[in-house]
């Protein structure tokens, strides 16, 4: 393990297949389904997740990891070499996670221990996260670590389209009598990220037109500026993110490897099954 260990929560939405390399440790939000509690991606996917919801028309719960769960993972850093811990939290307007990481810390102020509110969500600090790791597997000191993954922040945009009120009617956040004209309508939300929360940028009218202005408006936003960074995600709906892929290409030039990624439970329950949005950092 690198002298600076990584640690961050599921919220970030990274694939194992990200982190694992780079020795990036997650520690999961809890999903809860009448009294019954699971780690997000370790225990319940996003699949899981919505198969539930479809069969109870429940929503479940979500609640941040315990002071103990980050406690468990800084103390598991120290024991495999690291001589510091860089923790990156998802943004806490949405989530009590910063607040249990920064208690966690306090209970060992002996150690090296860095806490950092992201003010952002999913990829969006995802992204922070990978920036962060690959600078100190690099060699980099924690504070040029801290530069680079902020500097990254600065330079992130993520851009969403709904395909359903439905969830989002279940949780209370609109009522089921505007979720009802909305879907008569076909009112598609589009979503960006505001002040730390993920939030409704503005209404179009079909899922095709939806796809059109997230395209536009990730278009505009990288204009003259390049992209270095990029993946698409998803909410239950690879097959509907794969096509909306296709449709980004012919509008924005970004690297060849794309990753398809799933919002992850702790966030997607807010969001309801079938969106579909782009996340990507932009040069300078």
């Amino acid at each position: 393990m690198p002298h600076i260990a990584i640690v961050t929560d599921t919220d970030s939405s990274l694939p194992l297949a990200l982190t694992r390399p780079l020795n990036i440790m997650q520690v999961p939000i809890v999903v809860n389904f009448d009294g019954e509690s699971y780690a997000a991606v370790d225990e319940i996917d996003d699949a899981e997740v919505f198969a539930r919801i479809d069969r109870s028309g429940k929503l479940p719960t979500t609640s941040a990891p315990s002071p103990g769960k980050f406690a468990e993972a800084f103390a598991q850093a120290f024991q495999d070499g690291a001589e510091s811990v860089l923790c990156f939290c998802v943004s806490s307007e949405v989530s009590a996670t910063y607040g249990a990481a920064m208690t966690a810390r306090e209970l060992t102020p002996h150690l090296d221990i860095t806490v950092i509110d992201t003010r952002s969500l999913s990829m969006a600090f995802g992204f922070m996260v990978l920036e962060a790791a690959e600078a100190i597997n690099a060699g980099s000191t924690k504070e040029e670590a801290i530069a680079r993954a902020m500097a990254v922040g600065d330079h992130t945009h993520l851009y969403a389209a709904l395909s359903t009120l439905k969830y989002l009617a279940m949780s209370g956040r609109v009522s089921q009598v505007a979720a009802g004209f909305a879907s008569v309508l076909s009112v598609k939300p589009i979503l960006t990220i505001r002040n730390g929360k993920l939030e409704l940028l503005e209404r179009v009218r079909t899922q095709s037109k939806a796809y059109e202005r997230v395209i536009d408006l990730a278009a505009k936003a990288a204009l003259g500026k390049g992209i270095q960074r990029l993946c698409i995600l998803h909410v239950n709906a690879l097959e509907s993110a794969r096509a909306f892929e296709t449709r980004l290409r012919q509008s924005l030039a970004y690297p060849p490897d794309v990753l398809f990624v799933e919002l992850t439970p702790g966030l997607s329950i807010h969001s309801g099954a079938g969106l579909v949005g782009v996340c990507f950092v932009t040069g300078d």
